[in-house]
């Protein structure tokens, strides 16, 4: 199982991607961990990512792409893996089928806008505990206060209403137009293609979980 998972921030792509890892037995493929690792061990690959980063630069599309290939490599990646959070860019997936990195599944998880801000400016946060309440979803016992300790609650920087509207609008702006790349190279009948899955992310976890398996059957 190799698949791609696209979506807004806050459509519920990390809640998902952890069954699907546990599901399949395969690992999530995150650029910022694989970057951190061969950095820390001192790869002629992390090496080289590690002078760009110091000298504040960005790691070009064609190094991170080597380091996928590389991770790709090892052995927990043998029955397949996830990526979330990559291809970013147009030229990443486009790098990404020029290196031949195998894709099965596409799978888009679609949330209107509203229902994100609603979701992620509602989250509170004991900062001491990391427990997460939600005004709607899961309000504390007394408002604004942890229902152990009674300490305040915080509103994440992340998840400020303003903060949540310019992170979509950035998806919107740069990486939504990966959903048509997908959808159109899928429906191409290419050698290689992958399938394409929209999947509606309204709805109880259960619910959308149910449908991600029953759309990686078919």
């Amino acid at each position: 199982m190799r698949l791609i998972l696209l979506g807004a921030p806050g459509a519920g792509k990390g809640t998902q991607a952890a069954f699907i890892r546990e599901q399949y037995g395969i690992p999530q493929i995150s650029t910022g961990d694989m970057l951190r690792a061969a950095v820390a061990a001192g790869t002629p690959l992390g090496l080289e990512a590690k002078k760009v980063m110091e000298s504040g630069g960005l790691v070009s599309d064609e190094l991170i792409i080597n380091l996928v290939k590389d991770r790709l490599k090892q052995p927990d990646c043998q029955k397949g893996y996830l990526f979330d959070g990559f291809p970013r860019t147009i030229g990443q997936a486009e790098a990404m089928k020029e290196a031949g990195i195998a894709i099965d599944y596409v799978v888009e998880i679609d949330v209107p806008d509203d229902i994100i801000v609603s979701r992620m400016s509602g989250r509170r946060v004991h900062p001491g505990s990391g427990r997460t309440y939600h005004v709607e979803y899961y309000p504390p016992k007394v408002e604004g206060k942890d229902d152990l300790t009674g300490e305040d609650l915080i509103i994440r920087d992340d998840d400020k209403e303003e903060t949540v509207k310019k992170r979509l609008a950035v998806y919107h702006d740069q990486t939504e137009i990966l959903v048509d790349y997908y959808g159109k190279w899928a429906a191409s009948g290419e050698p290689g293609a992958p399938q394409y899955r929209k999947l509606d992310g309204v709805g109880s976890i259960e619910a959308i979980r149910a449908g991600i398996l029953d759309a990686l059957k078919n």
